[in-house]
Parts: C-alpha cells; sequence; structure tokens
C-alpha cells in the first residue's frame, strides 16, 4: 500500500489541515444529534424559584446556553422571543441558561435585551459541562421525551430558517 503523496511532506499536511479548518469554518455548525438522553439540571431564575429540566418533558424544550460578553446572544435573542411567542401554544420552552459568573453582568444584559422566555442561571458552569458546551451560543433541542434531538452552535441570522424549520417539524408542524 502507497501512502498518499500528498500527506508525505510535513508541509502538505500542514496545508490539508488547514484545509480542513477551513472547511468547518465555511459549513453551517448546525448538526443531528443521536437522540441521546438530555443531562438533567435543576437552576435558578432571577426569581430565586428552581427549575429542573424534567418539569418540561411532554414540551418541545430549546434550551440555549448564553453569556452577557456573547456577541451573537444579541441576535439570538430576538429569535428566541419569536419562537417562544409563535410556538408555545403548540408546545414549544425556550430555556436560556446564563453562564456569567456575576449575576449583575446578566442583569445589565437582559436590561438591554428582552427575554421573553424562561431564563435561569449557572455562574459555576456545571451545566454546560454536562452538555459538552464548546461556544457560545449553543442551543438543543430536546424532544418531548427528554431525548436532545438537534443541536446547534454559535448564531447568525442566516440560521433563523433552519432552526424554525426544525421547531416546527418537531411539533408536527407544516414547513
Amino acid at each position: 500500500m502507497h501512502a498518499n503523496p500528498y500527506l508525505r511532506s510535513r508541509s502538505s499536511r500542514q496545508l490539508w489541515r488547514q484545509f480542513g479548518l477551513s472547511l468547518i469554518m465555511v459549513f453551517p455548525l448546525i448538526c443531528h444529534a443521536q437522540e441521546t438522553p438530555a443531562p438533567a439540571f435543576e437552576l435558578n431564575a432571577e426569581n430565586s424559584s428552581k427549575h429542573q429540566l424534567k418539569q418540561y418533558f411532554g414540551k418541545l424544550v430549546y434550551v440555549d446556553f448564553w453569556a452577557s460578553w456573547c456577541a451573537p446572544c444579541l441576535q439570538s435573542f430576538p429569535f428566541m422571543n419569536s419562537m417562544q411567542q409563535k410556538y408555545q401554544a403548540a408546545g414549544l420552552q425556550i430555556i436560556a441558561i446564563n453562564l456569567d459568573k456575576k449575576m449583575g453582568d446578566a442583569q445589565i444584559f437582559l436590561n438591554k435585551n428582552s427575554a421573553q422566555f424562561l431564563v435561569l442561571f449557572d455562574p459555576e458552569g456545571k451545566t454546560p459541562l454536562q452538555y459538552g458546551v464548546k461556544g457560545m451560543p449553543s442551543s438543543y433541542l430536546i424532544d418531548r421525551s427528554g431525548k436532545i434531538i438537534f443541536t446547534h452552535k454559535g448564531f447568525k441570522l442566516a440560521d433563523q430558517a433552519v432552526l424554525e424549520a426544525k421547531i416546527r417539524t418537531e411539533l408536527g408542524l407544516k414547513n
């Protein structure tokens, strides 16, 4: 068996590695999960009420991890507000989990960017570790039985149509 001639030299390997990284950056960061159980969590809302993921089984849950310093999160909030308003009656629950260490930072963000969905706080950052969050924002669509069925990393305005179509499909609505 002959080795690939393009991978023989170190510079060729570096070129292919860079090419591969370029492809990763070009293609959208939308992934399909393999229907794994969503990690359980219990977190507090601003009013100190406790919320557990299992409370929302029976609904389609869109869990979004965000932070006040995250620029794409500014764009995702209007989208999540719109989705919550449009599809709440059909069974959608959006839960945004803030990861700021200081709640004051999150509050400043929320004062400027209205959230018409449930916002929970995880200043210790345990929940994103359970979910394997690698960037902000990261979203997980969890089916009515508590399984992750779709993941999305990052947020661009161009992502909205794909995300809304996936939500509508999972809710059993025609696209």
